[in-house]
């Protein structure tokens, strides 16, 4: 007869992670009653599952004595392109009477700050199209922090590393000559132009005041996007009307305006022809090959790079971050009936996540 393989409960931390495109350093991992446990409102990543069943199956301790007191084991998950180190920290059951009261101490602190955020985030526009289980999941993604007046919150040129949302106070838009372009409140959120496109910071950011704001890290940020799609309409209606707003400003587009792409990227160029209705051609200037985007009325209605066409061209284009661009008015007379191939909002918010797919997957 089979003998049945038995599996021990224990709880992992997680110590280190680079380019891990799930968990965080800190987080804890649970194998319980049979069940791999992740921890809430993130993905299950069945690589992980795999190595924790291996290593619950074993029957070596988890504890080691030593000269330097007790080791813990140490495990590592290096099934996909990231390094995801964790060791062991307790068993399930609690092993003194302070250990539980220790615990039961950090689960009210838990649920005292998830309450917090849920109230602050439930009158927030953003969030209006999520259920309650949904926002605290979210809820238990973000991370609080203050800011005393005259911080600087955000700098231009660096890496976007996080979506901030506001729940009080004023932040103020910093242009490169120290004056304030554009003031923010309570509800309004940033940073996200960065995360969504991989450029650096566009504008600085300094408070104006006192100011309250929840982060959400870029790894998380992605996680919530391909797990409540809901979002991704409400930001890119909120960019478009960003990039309408930032082309009045400018005196809309003309003919005959170019640039680079590494101080311009293409997801804002298209959302600016996209929010003013222009009808027009981009022609781009690569390293391997040239390009050709044509619009109507703000739509895509075709594109021509190498041998793809269309929306195929579309997401190779997205990820494209240096190159020379061009914008000339009108459209040849064979392409003025071409339907559009795909709602713009759509491919746009599409793309990005496949390129983002892509670069984690190579």
């Amino acid at each position: 007869m089979r003998q049945k393989k038995r599996f021990r409960d224990a709880i992992f931390v997680v110590t280190e992670e680079r380019s891990c495109p799930i968990y965080n350093k800190g987080e804890e991992l649970k194998v319980e009653d049979l069940c791999a446990i992740v921890p809430e409102a993130k993905a299950t990543c069945m690589i992980l599952i795999e190595k924790l069943i291996e290593i619950t199956a074993q029957k070596e301790s988890f504890e080691r004595f030593s000269q330097h007191g007790i080791r813990r084991a140490k495990f590592s998950c290096g099934g996909c392109k990231g390094v995801m180190n964790f060791e062991y920290k307790k068993k399930k059951d609690f092993s003194t009477l302070q250990m539980k009261l220790l615990c039961e101490a950090e689960e009210r602190r838990r649920k005292k700050h998830l309450d917090r955020f849920y109230g602050k985030l439930r009158n927030f526009q953003l969030f209006e199209s999520l259920d309650d289980g949904a926002l605290y999941d979210l809820a238990e993604l973000l991370e609080l922090k203050h800011y005393p007046k005259n911080k600087v919150v955000l700098k231009k040129g660096e890496p976007g590393a996080h979506l901030f949302v506001l729940l009080s106070g004023v932040v103020g838009v910093i242009g490169d000559d120290g004056m304030q372009l554009a003031a923010m409140g309570k509800g309004e959120i940033f940073g996200e132009m960065s995360l969504l496109s991989g450029e650096p910071v566009s504008c600085s950011i300094h408070s104006l005041e006192t100011t309250e704001a929840a982060r959400l890290s870029v790894k998380n940020f992605k996680h919530v996007l391909k797990k409540y799609p809901v979002l991704q309409l409400f930001l890119l209606k909120m960019l478009v009307d960003r990039a309408q707003a930032m082309a009045l400003r400018s005196g809309n587009i003309t003919s005959g305006m170019s640039g680079e792409l590494d101080e311009i990227g293409l997801v804002e160029i298209f959302q600016l022809i996209n929010s003013s209705q222009k009808t027009g051609r981009i022609d781009l200037i690569l390293s391997d090959a040239k390009a050709t985007v044509q619009f109507n009325e703000g739509e895509l209605i075709h594109i021509r790079y190498r041998n793809l066409l269309d929306k195929e061209a579309l997401f190779a284009l997205l990820a494209r971050k240096r190159g020379h661009f061009s914008y000339t008015k009108g459209i040849p007379v064979e392409l003025e009936n071409t339907p559009p191939f795909g709602s713009f909002m759509g491919l746009i918010m599409e793309g990005v996540q496949y390129v983002d797919e892509q670069e984690h997957s190579n």
